[in-house]
């Protein structure tokens, strides 16, 4: 497998488990300073490498009034602020390619959204940046399918790919996280991400809507993802859920943040150094 180096930070076999964390978007820089120092604060407590991630807009919203973020260049003032204040490196997605070179001055791993992710002259530009990519699969996407976005940042030069599975379309509004998902993207030869955070949406219903996401599977499917070999966990969080401005539904209150961490971080202990018995010999 390929090992994906972010910053200090390596992910991939033999290397512990990373942490991607922050809040869906950028609601103000207090806000998303305060939650950088928390989270940190804990990544460092439990060993855990960490990228902060906060979205300067969010451009796949359900009504034309929702909050999207302060854009691209206020967006990446703040992210910037935090890697000068934490030293951490920052993730952000983006939406229109004509943004990728100024996100690559900032941003160390730059994310392509799901809804995005076989957008062509999008995922090229991004290839070309050089930085680290962090691809969602589509959510109408089959996990082999993955391999045609692989090649596509392949055919810049650019092999720093990570992949993230946050569910897939199961009948209307549904998403369903199948776990072999996991291992059929990883077999493509790249570190694998899980985002629990987003599989747990209720599409249709408001993302401020307490209805418009299922928190209580949080826990059990991190667990699960770990359990199946990620490199990496996802995790939207927030210091005041019932208060945020963007997937209030669904982003993991930041006082349940170390409880989470603690629980996958041990079985990633247990499962990273036998990775490959189960398949010795299948």
């Amino acid at each position: 497998m390929k090992i994906v180096q972010v910053g200090k930070i390596k992910i991939g076999t033999g290397n512990p488990l990373a942490l991607i964390a922050g809040p869906c978007v950028i609601e103000s820089e207090k806000l998303v300073l305060s939650t950088a120092g928390q989270v940190k604060k804990i990544a460092d407590k439990l060993g855990f490498p960490l990228i902060f991630k906060s979205s300067y807009l969010k451009d796949n919203r359900s009504a034309v009034d929702t909050f999207q973020g302060p854009g691209l260049k206020e967006g990446l003032r703040i992210l910037q602020k935090v890697k000068d204040t934490f030293g951490i490196p920052v993730l952000s997605d983006i939406h229109d390619l004509h943004d990728a070179e100024t996100c690559a001055e900032v941003l160390d791993v730059i994310q392509i959204p799901a809804y995005l992710s076989m957008q062509t002259s999008l995922v090229v530009a991004v290839g070309k940046t050089g930085r680290v990519v962090n691809v969602k699969k589509g959510q109408f996407l089959h996990p082999n399918d993955m391999q045609h976005v692989i090649n596509k940042l392949k055919s810049t030069g650019n092999d720093k790919i990570l992949l993230t599975d946050r569910g897939t379309f199961f009948g209307y509004h549904n998403l369903v996280l199948d776990m072999r998902n996991l291992k059929v993207m990883r077999d493509l030869g790249y570190p694998v991400v899980l985002d629990p955070t987003h599989a747990i949406r209720k599409y249709g219903v408001s993302s401020s809507d307490k209805r418009g996401g299922a928190k209580e599977f949080i826990f059990t499917l991190s667990r699960a993802g770990t359990a199946a070999g990620i490199d990496a966990i996802f995790i939207e969080t927030h210091p005041d859920c019932e208060h945020a401005l963007c997937d209030a539904a669904s982003m993991l209150p930041l006082q349940r943040l170390e409880a989470l961490l603690r629980q996958v971080k041990a079985i990633d202990e247990i499962v990273k150094p036998n990775l490959r018995d189960d398949e010795v010999g299948l």
